[in-house]
């Protein structure tokens, strides 16, 4: 029996899909918002069917979690990159959120990795009754997730059109005002995750320098 293709697995197939989805959105930002909030948007809502399809499919690999991680992550960026240019005034905010963004995940996705080689103990925010709801329950994972990528979709289409309204107000300013706590709470647990990742990685420092000095 042969070896698996794990790049033709199901989850990782659709994962190829956000990002060609993304891509294209990328390439109408300027031009088309109507093509591109679309494609943004169904990238970003696949972003639930992959892990679906990993687990219904037992498809689940690092190789998938890797590319669902980087194509979340360089969408937001793209889409926030964007708005940067859209509206001037804001610039340092996207840019911050895209440094936060990109800086937290990446660090505690290695602090992951090395806590894995490692027998050492370190901080669980899972223990923490709030953050384990966050972590444990994919609804209130999903309607967070769901909330960030509306502010900045919302924000973009402002841009171009006020849209429908509903008692007069404009329904992308509504969105707007109700995802931006949920953007800003993501924010903070990003934050933290990046407090936790640096002590836990510290930790591990710690441990080897005693170790190296032991044998010495």
């Amino acid at each position: 029996m042969g070896d698996e293709n794990i790049f033709l697995f199901v989850p990782n197939l659709i994962g190829y899909a956000r990002v060609i989805l993304a891509l294209i959105s990328f390439y109408y930002m300027p031009t088309n918002h109507i093509i591109a909030v679309i494609c943004y948007v169904v990238s970003a809502l696949l972003d639930a069917f992959d892990g679906h399809a990993a687990r219904y499919f037992n498809q689940s690999t690092k190789f998938g979690a890797m590319l669902d991680q980087l194509t979340d992550r360089c969408g937001t960026m793209g889409l926030c990159a964007v708005l940067a240019h859209l509206y001037p005034d804001y610039m340092f905010w996207f840019i911050v959120s895209m440094c936060i963004d990109i800086a937290c995940h990446w660090i505690y996705l290695h602090a992951s990795i090395l806590q894995g080689k490692a027998s050492h103990k370190f901080i669980d925010m899972s223990e923490n009754p709030i953050m384990s709801i966050y972590y444990t329950n994919r609804t209130v994972l999903f309607w967070m997730c769901a909330g960030n990528e509306a502010f900045y979709a919302a924000l973009y289409l402002l841009h171009f059109t006020q849209g429908p309204t509903i008692i007069g107000i404009s329904l992308f300013k509504i969105i707007v005002y109700l995802s931006a706590p949920v953007a800003v709470v993501k924010s903070g647990i990003s934050l933290l995750h990046l407090v936790v990742a640096s002590k836990n990685i510290a930790i591990i420092d710690i441990n080897e320098r005693k170790l190296v000095k032991k044998q010495h």
